[in-house]
């Protein structure tokens, strides 16, 4: 298994981004956040979790070890794939996934794309017993800052899940007092708020 990569990053974009590492270019699938942390020729070093197929190996990358331990785990579920799976690691992070797994809370469970109520409930039936430990230990790798356009990256970020650049534009004018209050904040906090506001 391939637990992390560190690297120059020489590309990025909403949901990917190719780290260099020892000559050799690696394209890793990534969460909005993740990606907006990320900065084209500075180094980084990300969680990974490789999915191997019959007919390819996808690798996905992590600003966090809770991150990739959250994608891994929910694959143990009935339905759930990698692309569900980051699905999921976009919208909650690993503390709001074990929480909401552990007091059967479908809502928050049913705001990501792609699980509905009866989804929402199979992930509880299975999963329950499972994330007890899930996010204990979040200690962030990728070392993403905050930067002034923080704006454009998560609505770029949004888009590139598939909401309109209409709702994206919303969703940052409804975290923008967030932004304003902390500047300290990082985008992967605010691109968080910005998905919690659209599954409202």
């Amino acid at each position: 298994m391939i637990a992390y990569v560190t690297g120059v990053v020489s590309a990025v974009g909403a949901t990917w981004a190719v780290v260099t590492v020892g000559g050799l270019g690696l394209r890793l699938l990534c969460t909005p956040s993740t990606c907006a942390g990320l900065r084209t020729g500075q180094e980084a070093t990300l969680a990974t979790s490789l999915v191997v197929r019959e007919d390819s190996l996808t690798l996905y990358g992590f600003a966090d070890d809770a991150g990739r331990e959250l994608f891994e785990l929910v694959q143990t579920a009935t339905g759930v794939g990698p692309k569900l799976a980051l699905a999921i690691v976009s919208v909650l992070s690993a503390d709001d996934f074990r929480t909401a797994i552990a007091t059967e809370n479908l809502v928050t469970l049913s705001s990501v794309p792609g699980i509905g109520r009866r989804g929402a409930q199979r992930l509880v039936i299975e999963l329950k017993d499972k994330v007890a430990g899930l996010g204990s230990a979040d200690s962030p790798v990728a070392r993403p800052s905050a930067p002034p356009a923080w704006r454009e990256q998560v609505r770029l970020g949004l888009e590139g899940l598939g909401w309109s650049s209409r709702d994206a534009e919303a969703a940052c004018d409804r975290v923008q007092p967030m932004a304003d209050e902390d500047p300290s904040l990082g985008v992967a906090t605010l691109m968080r708020a910005a998905l919690r506001t659209l599954a409202k």
